[in-house]
């Protein structure tokens, strides 16, 4: 070999070796491998229904029957407000369940007024009766891995992300280890009978035909910002998703509402273009069981 060769080949022994290419990642807050235009048209409205609006959002979105996931901001931390009464509300069955027994006639009670009519005595009852340690194994159990509860024991500043909320959400809708079948339709249920005031936020825009079940939450903090979330399941007709929407620092909970609003109007609309909303206020059909699957997991 020439002193040059040499020379060269020494040379690009020590250059440092390019790391291998990385596909591609998603431009979308959307993505499905099986209905990659539908989900970009999604992530398209999402963004659009998002942009100018005042404070901070987060969005997470999973279509079983299109296999659409959508997340945008789904790891920022919220204070709950009384969007945790769902998982106060899974604790206590999940205790029950573990106890083997039958809700107690209080228990049924507290829950109905706690989702229902988001009543905030109720849950602190069933907060104190399930206990701090029940609370959060269940929110172990059912994979809400970001999820923190508040360190002075107020269930309105427990820690939550769109992300745990989707995947309690997904383990509600669906069949799992979490909870039997029987106690996931009484939760259902619940979030199905919620009074005609408190059905604002995910359900805005839904066509007839596909049931609701909703939770809302609204804190007012210093400064006059509120958080105002809503995290809904729909099913029936064809269709089975599930949406939450997050914000914070609103400048009123009327501002926020509209926000989710335009949110939730953009998934219903795309996922069901050809089909009509329902009417505002209107009761939807009571929930029924289902076979589906649990929300795959992220990969």
């Amino acid at each position: 070999m020439s002193r040059s060769l040499a020379a060269l080949a020494l040379t690009a022994a020590l250059l440092p070796v390019a790391p291998p290419a990385r596909a591609a990642a998603p431009d979308g807050p959307c993505s499905s491998s099986r209905y990659p235009k539908a989900a970009d048209r999604l992530g398209a409205r999402i963004r659009q229904a998002l942009r100018g609006r005042t404070g901070t959002e987060s969005v997470a979105v999973y279509d079983r029957v299109r296999g659409i996931r959508c997340a945008v901001a789904a790891g920022r931390h919220y204070d709950s407000a009384s969007v945790v009464k769902v998982t106060i509300l899974g604790a206590m069955l999940r205790r029950a369940v573990e106890e083997k027994r039958r809700l107690t006639a209080t228990e049924k009670s507290r829950a109905r007024r706690m989702i229902t009519v988001s009543d905030n005595g109720a849950a602190s009852a069933l907060w104190r009766s399930t206990g701090r340690a029940r609370i959060a194994r269940f929110i172990d159990r059912a994979g809400m891995t970001r999820t923190e509860l508040d360190p002075g024991g107020r269930w309105g500043l427990t820690q939550i992300t769109a992300h745990d909320e989707l995947e309690l959400l997904g383990r509600l809708t669906a069949p799992s280890e979490l909870l039997p079948a029987k106690a996931r339709a009484y939760a259902l249920r619940l979030m199905n009978e919620v009074v005609p005031a408190q059905r604002w936020g995910t359900p805005a825009g839904r066509p007839p035909g596909v049931t609701w079940h909703v939770k809302n939450g609204w804190l007012p903090r210093p400064g006059g910002h509120w958080r105002v979330h809503s995290i809904g399941g729909f099913d029936g007709h064809g269709e089975d998703y599930m949406i939450v929407v997050l914000t914070q620092d609103t400048p009123s909970m009327a501002y926020g509402i509209t926000t989710i609003e335009r949110v939730a109007r953009a998934v219903h609309g795309t996922l069901n273009s050809s089909k009509r909303p329902a009417a505002p206020g209107s009761h939807p059909s009571r929930p029924r069981e289902t076979a589906k699957g649990p929300i795959p997991p992220v990969t």
